[in-house]
């Protein structure tokens, strides 16, 4: 079984304003609502490629009980745990004239230590060998930034793998623990290792950098430049593909849900990369935090192309 765990939570406000001017009015041609969160969103895009997962996450509130809701609408399997005050709202801002996406997200609740570590205990419980945990996401207020470091450690004494799509300190942090398989962007990297990341080489590099320390998968998101898949043995840089872009937000989490269900699946590595680069660019098509139909998945698969990296 795969679990995602969304520590942070959000009810993502997708609005579509063409056109849109700072310092003056603005109308939105359309809006929609997603649960959200990104472990919430990997999830969504297992159930869609027909796999099954269990949607763990801290909620609150009204907004908390509408993604619970949501979710259960959607068909999820979800282990929710509800706390005090109200879990955030984001607004996801869809300019189609100038082809940008602004974010703007809420800082989240204040959560109590005792009830993340309630939470670690009820997921340890649940774990079996062969099972897979994807940690995603950022973390709530006045959570440890090592949080992502011991529950990848207790994860792992359980016997499952950690798979680890964080950034800043979580990320630094958790590389401590050796979590199966990371996925930073370049951006994050470029955070994490302390220099600038402008060529596929030095991408590469570092990637290959995070391996040194235990891990045995780094895949590293470059957006329209596709995305770099290394192990210990081996290096592929997959080519992005040229889709309609609905929304670009969630196309990493895409990426995570088919990584998870590869690795579940016991598929090799280009059959992972493939599945990984076609799930992406599907729900780059779609609005909102919305997950491609497994349909849109499959018919993108026999476009993406790869190239075999020496690093």
């Amino acid at each position: 079984m795969i679990y995602t765990i969304t520590l942070n939570p959000a009810l993502d406000k997708t609005a579509l304003v063409p056109n849109m001017a700072l310092d003056g009015v603005n109308r939105m041609s359309s809006l929609r609502l997603d649960p959200g969160g990104k472990g919430i969103n990997v999830s969504k895009v297992i159930h869609a490629l027909g796999g099954q997962s269990v949607a763990v996450g801290l909620l609150a509130g009204r907004c908390g009980r509408q993604i619970a809701d949501a979710c259960t609408a959607l068909g999820l399997t979800c282990d929710f745990t509800f706390t005090e005050g109200e879990t955030r709202t984001n607004l996801k801002i869809v300019d189609p004239a100038s082809h940008t996406n602004t974010d703007i997200n809420e800082p989240g609740i204040q959560a109590d230590e005792a009830v993340l570590s309630g939470m670690l205990t009820r997921l340890l419980r649940r774990l079996t060998p062969r099972d897979i945990v994807v940690l995603s996401g950022s973390l709530p207020q006045g959570a440890a930034p090592t949080l992502y470091r011991s529950w990848t450690e207790a994860c792992r004494s359980a016997g499952v793998k950690v798979f680890l799509d964080a950034d800043r300190d979580s990320l630094r942090n958790a590389l401590e623990a050796e979590p199966e398989l990371v996925k930073p962007n370049r951006h994050e990297l470029a955070c994490l290792v302390g220099h600038e990341l402008g060529t596929l080489e030095e991408a590469a590099a570092a990637g290959r950098s995070l391996l040194r320390g235990g891990t045995e998968k780094v895949v590293v998101s470059l957006g329209a430049e596709g995305a770099l898949f290394l192990t210990p043995d081996a290096g592929l840089w997959a080519h992005g593909l040229r889709v309609e872009v609905g929304s670009t937000v969630g196309a990493g989490d895409a990426m995570v849900a088919a990584l998870a269900l590869c690795e579940e699946r016991g598929m090799d590595l280009e059959q992972t990369v493939r599945l990984a680069v076609a799930a992406s660019a599907a729900n780059v098509m779609c609005s909102g935090t919305q997950a491609a139909e497994r349909e849109s998945v499959l018919a993108l698969i026999p476009q993406v192309r790869f190239e075999r990296l020496f690093v």
